[in-house]
């Protein structure tokens, strides 16, 4: 039976990483949020405490933590800046979790140290323009030649993609079969052909570095083929799942920061001689507000319990994903709408929370993608 209390090892790390972001981002948020830059600095920080290899054992360098950690790490990260949240999450739950669930023992040993020590930085690539929802229409195409697959196409939207080191690239290596004509690579920065696209301009997580990218006769070897041939999207599936949890954890630290920049305004901004908070009708939006946050950190940390015990979460993923994602839009809209004109500003951090919101109800997965997932899973259980 699930029951969420925190041991004092996660109690630790939970307040480790909430002493580091106060200390290291909050200062900056707004800096590098109007600079779209990335924070490379603090993002090697993270990869000296631990924390880009959250999931992976200590023989491959990292912290063999589980999902409840790497939640608690996302959640705490999120409170201060969504963009370095969104940063980590992806690191850890998508390039470095690829390697880890289904890369040869070579490849680990080859690859996850570096991605875990901060060396060098992941990224992940299934996204094209043709091909959103509908990851498995992708378009990229490898053809093996002799003992190396040439890579050809482009992807979209991928995280990392300016300054990422590591690419785990999805690709069609068989034209003719509808199912399981998908495969995954490991490809490396300087590879020839390996291309670096426009920059994407973004509403939110504008620190949080997004490109597109594009492979013209991409030479991979051919030991880089990572899982079976022809199992890749079905690898990618399995990986987007757990990603969900920390999409999760980042909409509910989200939620949680713009509700406690809320109290803390509706407590210190008077209206007709009283504050704010004295008013019942800011009264019952706080209490919406804390009431929804609470909601999502059970169903969030019931997934990454199920997880670490080793059960499905197919449904209880996205079931979190969905409700902390959509919650955490509707607590940031009544934040500003609490903030007032104060709240439309860039002065107060509730504007740049409304503004990286939106992502959570897209990233790994839409909202609508999630409704189907869950009632995929009512009616076969019916």
């Amino acid at each position: 039976m699930f029951e969420f209390k925190l041991n004092e090892q996660q109690l630790l790390i939970q307040q480790t990483i909430r002493d580091f972001a106060e200390a290291e981002i909050r200062p900056v948020v707004m800096k590098f949020d109007e600079t779209q830059e990335f924070p490379i600095d603090i993002f090697k920080k993270l990869g000296e405490m631990g924390f880009l290899g959250i999931l992976v054992p200590e023989e491959y360098g990292g912290s063999g933590f589980g999902y409840t950690e790497y939640a608690l790490i996302v959640e705490e990260l999120a409170k201060v800046d969504p963009s370095v949240s969104l940063s980590l999450a992806a690191h850890n739950g998508l390039c470095t979790n690829h390697i880890l669930l289904f890369g040869s023992e070579t490849q680990k040993k080859k690859y996850l140290p570096d991605l875990t020590s901060g060396r060098k930085i992941g990224t992940w690539c299934l996204t094209e323009a043709v091909s959103g929802s509908d990851a498995s229409s992708l378009l990229t195409y490898a053809e093996k030649k002799a003992n190396k697959f040439i890579l050809n196409g482009s992807k979209t939207f991928a995280t990392h993609g300016t300054v990422g080191e590591i690419a785990v690239i999805m690709a069609k290596t068989d034209k003719e079969k509808q199912k399981k004509n998908i495969s995954a690579f490991i490809a490396e920065k300087d590879y020839p052909g390996y291309l670096i696209g426009k920059k994407e301009n973004k509403l939110g997580c504008r620190a949080s570095d997004t490109s597109q990218l594009t492979f013209e006769n991409l030479e991979v070897p051919f030991e880089n083929l990572l899982g079976e041939e022809g199992e890749g999207f079905h690898n990618a599936m399995k990986v987007l799942e757990g990603g969900r949890i920390s999409i999760a954890a980042m909409a509910l630290g989200l939620a949680q920061g713009a509700y406690e920049a809320t109290v803390k305004y509706a407590k210190e901004r008077f209206q007709f001689k009283k504050p704010l908070a004295d008013f019942q009708a800011i009264q019952f939006k706080l209490a919406d507000m804390k009431t929804a946050i609470e909601a999502s950190r059970l169903l969030v940390f019931r997934a990454a319990w199920m997880k670490d015990n080793g059960q499905s979460i197919n449904l209880p993923a996205s079931q979190a994903k969905l409700f902390a994602s959509e919650a955490a839009v509707k607590i940031t809209e009544q934040a500003i709408q609490i903030h007032g004109g104060y709240g439309f500003t860039k002065d107060f951090p509730v504007e740049k929370y409304y503004r990286d919101v939106k992502l959570t109800t897209i990233g790994e997965g839409t909202s609508e993608i999630q409704r189907i997932v869950i009632s995929r899973s009512i009616l076969e259980t019916l």
